[in-house]
């Protein structure tokens, strides 16, 4: 995928694709509570609850125009 233009999936922004951010992760509420927050402020990302580790933005990924098929948490690109 990566620099490939892609459509954006068809789920908001603020919702993950399941297989990169599984419904039964224990810190799923954490993660996206730190994704909205950043989300809300317009950040590029936020760090990781659980790691410290810095993860971009579904918005900003998406005003990127392409995936990079680096495997991004919040991918807007990411169907299947």
């Amino acid at each position: 995928m990566s620099g490939k233009r892609l459509p954006l999936a068809p789920r908001a922004l603020t919702e993950p694709h399941p297989s990169r951010l599984p419904p039964q992760h224990p810190g799923r509420s954490r993660i996206l509570a730190a994704h909205a927050a950043a989300l809300a402020s317009g950040e590029a990302g936020y760090p990781d609850p659980e790691s410290g580790l810095f993860v971009l933005t579904a918005a900003f990924l998406a005003g990127r125009g392409t995936c990079c098929g680096r495997g991004c948490r919040h991918c807007p690109y990411v169907t299947d």
